[in-house]
């Protein structure tokens, strides 16, 4: 599978800010697509510009075969990517997009690229034990678990035309999510800040701290009320985190 390395079609600038003092990244979850974050960019420009990542298969790439390996996005990506990073930047990602921004970290770190910082929201460390394979099952268990994590308008999922377009980019998704796996190597030497909801079913406390092992630049564990999309009804706090953090 071809898959372009055009970085019109995999970053999205809702709010260009060519006068930014930092640029902040940021990576949507599992069925998520960049327009997530318009709400974040609007906030923090024009001081941080955020470009805001679109994975294939949704929204204006819905023609797009969506991609099920983790570690091709990441590696697309880095070579995207790499002409966006001269300047001062972090990454921010939710979920699956956390597990994506630091396989990304990793690849540009070692073509000398240091970010700021690393923010990993929703998301088990790398190396916390798993075993899910939601992606394996029928589609009415499919949708019913991201009814579950809230993310979603139920209502929007039930309709059966909106249903035929998100289930292929959603259930790759959750492949991709799902079959990652730590591979030992380098990490990463920016400091990482973890975020979680304290009621999340699908990470605790215990597995993010473990992503205090990844990094030698420090490491932070910031919680809020609320489950797997704790950031929805907590936007305020976390927007102002990123703007404090990336305006020092």
């Amino acid at each position: 599978m071809t898959i372009s390395l055009d970085a019109s079609e995999w970053v999205r600038r809702f709010h260009p800010a060519p006068s930014a003092t930092a640029r902040l990244v940021c990576f949507p979850h599992a069925g998520g697509s960049a327009s997530y974050f318009h709400p974040v960019s609007a906030a923090l420009a024009p001081a941080v510009e955020v470009l805001a990542v679109q994975y294939p298969g949704r929204q204006d790439r819905h023609t797009e075969a969506p991609v099920d390996d983790l570690f091709v996005l990441a590696d697309r990506l880095a070579d995207v990517l790499v002409a966006e990073t001269a300047g001062p930047v972090a990454f921010f990602g939710h979920s699956m997009g956390a597990s994506l921004a630091f396989e990304v970290a990793r690849r540009l770190e070692a073509r000398g690229t240091r970010l700021l910082s690393l923010f990993v929201s929703g998301r088990r460390a790398p190396s916390a034990p798993h075993d899910e394979r939601v992606h394996e099952k029928g589609d009415d268990a499919l949708l019913a678990e991201v009814k579950r994590l809230g993310g979603t308008d139920a209502a929007i999922l039930d309709d059966e035309d909106i249903r035929s377009l998100v289930l292929p980019a959603l259930r790759s998704d959750y492949k991709a999510a799902e079959l990652y796996h730590y591979r030992p190597g380098p990490d990463v030497s920016c400091p990482i800040v973890a975020l979680i909801g304290d009621s999340d079913p699908k990470v605790t406390e215990a597995d993010a701290r473990l992503w205090a092992e990844r990094t030698s630049g420090g490491f932070e564990l910031k919680t809020y009320p609320g489950g797997h999309f704790y950031l929805n009804d907590h936007a305020a706090a976390v927007i102002g985190l990123l703007a404090e953090r990336l305006g020092r």
